[in-house]
């Protein structure tokens, strides 16, 4: 009976000095200690493909990760240069008990489910680059490219996460005609999207962008995670508020636009935006009254273009906290097509999550629709201020520490949480 005793006892500190033993990997985010942030989110989605999960830790040291210690992940790390750390399972309890103090603004979320990312670009080459594209493949994250075949042909519930490429979903091909109508690469876009909307059954390219915002409105509802940047943000919500009448004139499609277009607009089929005014000039490089572009006048230059992350609680608000982890709530501003939303013609239950106040735009929104959510993002390569149709793609290389291509993979990651979005 004693011998019983004293081996359950040694059996117990044999397991007790084990757990204490046991090790996590810790990939911190702050700026002071991570060498390349936007390879670490590689990592967690590395870590999830291996059936591993990931503890994010909202507000802790920058938005950091924590997962069991593996061998191979370990490698990643070091292959990727990315920073970590090896601690304990009785460290790690100390993270999580601060972090679960009710007067810590933070909180862990786990993820344990590997996202499938699609991105909706065009085939072939283009005049620029996108954002997104060039961060996942510099992060090490895998996509599929959809176009308007795959949304057409209902492949987008397929995906739980779809990014919208610099695109115009008006038909007005991103009004470069006044600009570029005798470019080749205008032309050949031209030539591709009216032999797809010809396949496709349509007479006009804005009949076929619009079959194919109306998919992915219904993506989203479904319960679906949207994220554009750039002109795909306001242009795919003209396209739905514009869907009971014309706005292209002749030439963008052999016609002229409705007269009347402004009037018969509907504001209840767009995600963000209503009261918006129509460029109806085709030399004009503008869609509407949203972007900022235009606006924002001698009020931002270069040198002070700046936008602030708004800071959200972690325990109640969840979502928009996953959404703004950065270690930094200032962020450099860059321009785009789109450059940023006038405060003006958001709706009422439209989230901001990044803005710059002395221009009263916001550069970082997001939203609820049906089951699922959008988040856009103002301007075009959050490494290059303004971002020109022939420059060379950004080398993401030397900017492995980006806060604004941060908020790009934060969005990436955000459908592997396993807790559900709150209301907020």
């Amino acid at each position: 009976m004693k011998y019983l005793a004293r081996l359950t006892g040694t059996i117990c500190i044999i397991l007790l000095a084990l757990q204490a033993n046991a090790s996590r990997i810790y990939i911190p985010m702050n700026a002071e200690e991570q060498a390349n942030h936007l390879k670490a989110y590689g990592i967690a989605y590395a870590a999830l493909e291996k059936k591993i999960d990931v503890d994010w830790l909202l507000n802790y040291e920058g938005g950091s990760f924590a997962m069991i210690q593996t061998e191979y992940i370990e490698r990643l790390c070091k292959l990727r240069g990315v920073s970590y750390q090896i601690i304990s399972d009785a460290q790690y309890g100390g993270i999580v008990n601060k972090i679960s103090d009710p007067d810590y603004n933070g909180d862990i979320i786990k993820l344990e489910k590997l996202p499938k990312i699609a991105v909706y670009t065009p085939k072939g080459m283009q005049p620029w680059d996108d954002a997104v594209t060039l961060v996942l493949t510099y992060a090490e994250i895998p996509y599929d490219e959809v176009y308007d075949d795959e949304v057409l042909q209902d492949k987008l519930p397929e995906y739980d996460w779809l990014h919208l490429h610099h695109e115009d979903f008006t038909g007005q091909y991103g009004k470069f005609w006044a600009a570029y109508r005798n470019a080749a690469w205008f032309q050949d876009d031209v030539k591709r999207n009216e032999a797809i909307a010809a396949r496709n059954g349509y007479k006009k390219v804005s009949k076929l962008k619009l079959a194919v915002a109306q998919k992915i409105q219904a993506f989203v509802a479904g319960g679906g995670y949207l994220f554009a940047m750039c002109s795909a943000t306001d242009s795919y919500d003209i396209a739905l508020a514009a869907q009971n009448t014309d706005i292209c004139e002749v030439p963008f499609d052999g016609d002229p636009a409705d007269p009347n277009a402004q009037n018969k607009l509907d504001f209840t089929q767009s995600f963000a935006f209503k009261d918006f005014i129509l460029s109806r000039n085709p030399y004009e490089y503008e869609f509407s009254s949203i972007d900022a572009t235009q606006t924002r006048g001698s009020m931002v230059q270069m040198e002070t273009d700046y936008f602030t992350l708004f800071t959200f609680s972690a325990k109640f608000d969840p979502v928009p906290t996953m959404l703004c982890q950065n270690h930094t709530t200032t962020v450099k501003g860059f321009m785009g097509q789109t450059t940023a939303f006038r405060n003006e013609v958001l709706k009422t239950n439209v989230l901001i999550m990044g803005e710059c106040k002395p221009a009263n735009e916001s550069r970082y929104i997001h939203g609820e629709f049906g089951k699922g959510t959008w988040t856009f993002y103002g301007g075009h390569d959050p490494e290059d201020y303004q971002h020109a149709i022939g420059d060379p793609p950004t080398d993401l290389s030397l900017h492995p520490n980006s806060p604004g291509y941060r908020l790009v993979l934060n969005n990436v990651l955000f459908p592997a949480a396993k807790k559900k979005p709150r209301k907020t």
